[in-house]
């Protein structure tokens, strides 16, 4: 048999090398790493720096009170197959997700591996607790307020978390996170400027809100939160804490009422007539409504909703 050319051999081989990787580089590129958001927020974040390398699902609606979420079935399929889990913590899921951790058969996402991410420990946590937690507090988290995603300085941390864990996963793609996160810092950074500047006529504003799950928010955009309709977190608002609160709205000139949108509106609607006040009826997650369907809008949503309450109720 006669030698094959050399300079023959070698295109062959050439060729051979660049069709197996067209075949192996199509076959990474479609294998995008799976990720779960247990709130919409973080799916959202996710999302910003996942871009298209990534399939974000979530499990709590933006209009669902993430501290009460149904166990369905279909969270246990959503977990077993995912890659990255990304939690609150700080005991927001501790009634459902817990659970579901244990029994989606999933190695990959139980806490402590790699692909499980808490991301509380990179926001900054206001509302810890200096002394023991009883349950006579209400429902009080031992370990700080979770609601931290509302400080877009917190989001930010969070993303760049988030980022940095899917360049760990996916080392092939770790340079088009880092570049998506770059994007969304930059992106952010021009709207908190514009964000600023709508809140700055307003700063030191007070207000009341229902449920205790906006110190970060407050303390970002400057309100002073003097009181809340629910007498303890969790504890439905009573007669006299009710009474107790209408008198302190109008000795403080508090005219704006700040309640999600899974809480009745009788209580917050009843304080309003008695003290001129407005109800606010704010989004306190990704998603509550179509306007706002993603990290960005959600500020956009909130902070046009209480600027215009502002100016209504001077």
């Amino acid at each position: 048999m006669k030698k094959m050319p050399f300079s023959l051999r070698t295109i062959i081989a050439v060729g051979v090398i660049l069709l197996l990787t067209t075949i192996f580089s199509t076959q990474a590129e479609g294998k995008k790493l799976s990720v779960v958001g247990s709130t919409s927020d973080l799916a959202a974040l996710a999302g910003e720096v996942g871009g298209d390398r990534i399939d974000v699902q979530l499990i709590a609606k933006g209009y669902q009170d993430p501290h009460f979420v149904e166990a369905k079935p279909s969270f246990l399929l959503l977990l077993r197959r995912a890659d990255l889990l990304v939690t609150v913590g700080l005991q927001l899921e501790i009634g459902w997700l817990p659970p579901l951790i244990t029994q989606c058969g999933n190695p990959k996402i139980q806490p402590g591996a790699p692909g499980y991410l808490d991301a509380s420990q990179f926001a900054e946590i206001l509302d810890i607790p200096a002394g023991p937690v009883t349950r006579a507090m209400g429902d009080v988290h031992p370990l700080g307020n979770p609601h931290y995603w509302l400080d877009p300085a917190n989001g930010r941390r969070v993303a760049k978390a988030i980022a940095d864990k899917l360049g760990q996963l996916d080392p092939a793609n770790a340079g088009y996170f880092a570049q998506r996160f770059k994007d969304f810092d930059q992106r952010l950074a021009a709207a908190e400027q514009k964000w600023d500047a709508a809140m700055k006529p307003y700063r030191g504003r007070k207000v009341v809100t229902y449920h205790n799950s906006l110190p970060n928010f407050a303390k970002r955009f400057g309100l002073n939160v003097i009181g809340y309709v629910e007498p303890r977190p969790g504890i439905p608002p009573s007669p006299s804490h009710t009474i107790q609160l209408m008198g302190l709205m109008k000795r403080e000139n508090c005219k704006v009422i700040m309640v999600e949108p899974y809480f009745d509106l009788k209580t917050p609607n009843s304080i309003a007539r008695e003290t001129g006040a407005k109800v606010v009826q704010y989004l306190p997650s990704v998603g509550g409504e179509k306007e706002a369907d993603s990290y960005f809008k959600l500020f956009d949503y909130d902070l046009d909703l209480l600027t215009k309450a502002f100016a209504a109720t001077k």
